[in-house]
């Protein structure tokens, strides 16, 4: 196969740098594209990595990373801070556009979307996203992300993937640490309706997406999730009982949506991370699942592990 030249934005991130990391075996080239937040000495000094300090709000800043490129996989955007709904609209939709501009000037041969499947609203296992694109969904996150999407498949001059993703777990994520730190410390909070979350462990995240970027002819939504079927209460109670920490207490709604807003306070009065948001919340208590049989066919037949209880010892 002949080397391909990859793009990965946000590639100094949580997933996007777990994906450059899981590139590295492979014969590709990376162009890995940073803002503020630099590339680790891992990445930064392999000689596979070509790094690009870019600008997504400047179209003309990204054009010499995305030279020579064949795939540009976008993870880049703002979590962790207070009052999404005030630059989400700007840094997810307005951002991408120029990358995909940019992607079409620079000639690039396909562009994948990292999403996830709250983009349709409330999914199940028994009614699961599926690739739908008349969702609405209730956060500002999903419904950003949403627009993305369609941003991307009216598009042409080049091969577009949608992977919407559920959850990935393991250790290093920065979701599932920070749950690590509340549950050691006693203040894991859980609502009372439980809803259905769709897992994937970060291994078969990364087999998954490596797959789509490397195949020539992955297409279209593809949705990554592992077979197991559990809520979110479950995951955390046995993800607690694996650390030897205090299992979520189920608190009343007002009580975590007051912690939101006290951390959205300090995120904003001082511009550290906010690990809780209002949107978070709101977009956690969505039950979501993805019908998972496009990944299954095309991308990776055979999970490293199949539920998150042959997994989660990786936590």
């Amino acid at each position: 196969m002949e080397k391909q030249v990859v793009a990965i934005t946000g590639a100094a991130g949580n997933l996007g740098g777990l994906l450059a990391e899981g590139l590295l075996s492979d014969e590709v080239e990376l162009h890995l594209l940073w803002h503020k937040n630099p590339l680790p000495e891992s990445l930064l000094n392999h000689e596979k990595v070509k790094p690009f300090q870019v600008d997504l709000q400047d179209e003309n800043s990204l054009l010499d990373s995305l030279k020579g490129v064949d795939t540009v996989i976008h993870f880049a955007g703002i979590l962790f801070k207070g009052n999404p709904e005030k630059f989400l609209p700007t840094t997810n939709t307005q951002y991408f556009s120029n990358l995909l501009r940019a992607a079409k000037t620079a000639g690039v041969k396909k562009v994948i979307l990292f999403s996830f499947p709250h983009v349709e609203g409330d999914t199940t296992p028994e009614h699961p996203a599926t690739g739908r694109l008349d969702g609405t969904p209730n956060s500002v996150h999903a419904k950003t992300r949403l627009e993305e999407e369609k941003l991307l498949l009216a598009e042409t001059g080049f091969e577009k993937v949608i992977l919407r993703c559920g959850m990935v777990y393991g250790k290093g994520i920065l979701m599932i640490d920070a749950a690590h730190w509340f549950s050691r410390h006693c203040l894991l909070g859980i609502w009372k309706e439980p809803n259905y979350i769709h897992l994937i462990s970060k291994d078969d995240y990364v087999a998954a997406t490596k797959a789509a970027i490397l195949s020539p002819t992955a297409s279209g939504i593809y949705h990554l999730g592992d077979e197991g079927v559990q809520t979110l209460k479950e995951f955390l109670d046995e993800a607690a009982k694996e650390w030897g920490t205090c299992r979520p207490w189920v608190m009343p709604m007002w009580m975590i949506r007051t912690a939101a807003w006290v951390f959205e306070t300090v995120s904003s009065l001082t511009g550290c991370r906010a690990p809780l948001t209002q949107d978070f919340i709101t977009i956690g208590k969505v039950p979501y699942y993805g019908d998972t049989s496009r990944m299954r066919a095309e991308l990776l037949p055979k999970l490293k592990y199949p539920t998150f209880r042959e997994g989660i010892h990786t936590l």
